[in-house]
């Protein structure tokens, strides 16, 4: 490692020593050459293309400077509108009062009549959710008697069944199972 580092010092050292190549005349002339280069083509591109841009420019300017012509023309007209309707504002504003008064009266009595709708659909759904509510209840009683009656049956069997009896339902059970299979 130290060989290799040693015999690349003096290389290093010669590439310090070169003189800089842009510095010198035929540098300096390249500089200048490429100047002209490219100020010469954005000069040509700005002839060419820069007219229509800048028409294109012109054109969307003077539409813009037409339409606000057109925009302030309607607003002094509406200003003017505006100043009659100011000049009747008093007339206007009774018979606004007048009008308000006549739509409260009407607007309270569609509330009144929707009220009274709303309290006759409420009503009729509550009596359907009782009667709902009665049939179910019913229905619940009919099972909780049925369930009693089942039990206490149960419990009646079990009381009056003896062994004898139990020995002969298992024999007439097991004889029916052997006329099924054949």
């Amino acid at each position: 490692m130290l060989i290799v580092l040693l015999g690349v010092l003096p290389v290093l050292g010669a590439e310090a020593a070169e003189e800089d190549p842009a510095a010198s005349a035929a540098g300096t002339a390249f500089r200048w050459l490429n100047f002209l280069l490219v100020f010469g083509a954005a000069g040509y591109f700005i002839a060419k293309y820069g007219g229509d841009f800048f028409r294109a420019n012109a054109k969307a300017i003077a539409a813009s400077i037409t339409e606000a012509s057109t925009a302030k023309a309607d607003a002094e007209r509406e200003l003017h509108e505006v100043e009659a309707r100011l000049a009747g504002l008093d007339q206007e504003l009774a018979g606004l009062r007048e009008a308000a008064g006549r739509e409260s009266a009407a607007e309270a009595e569609r509330l009144r009549a929707s009220a009274r709708v709303e309290i006759e659909k409420i009503s009729q759904a509550a009596r359907a959710e009782l009667a709902a509510a009665e049939r179910a209840a019913k229905q619940e009683l009919r099972s909780l008697a049925a369930s009693m009656a089942v039990e206490q049956a149960g419990a009646l069997l079990d009381s009056r069944m003896t062994s004898e009896s139990r020995a002969r339902m298992f024999r007439a059970f097991l004889s029916e199972l052997g006329r099924n299979v054949n």
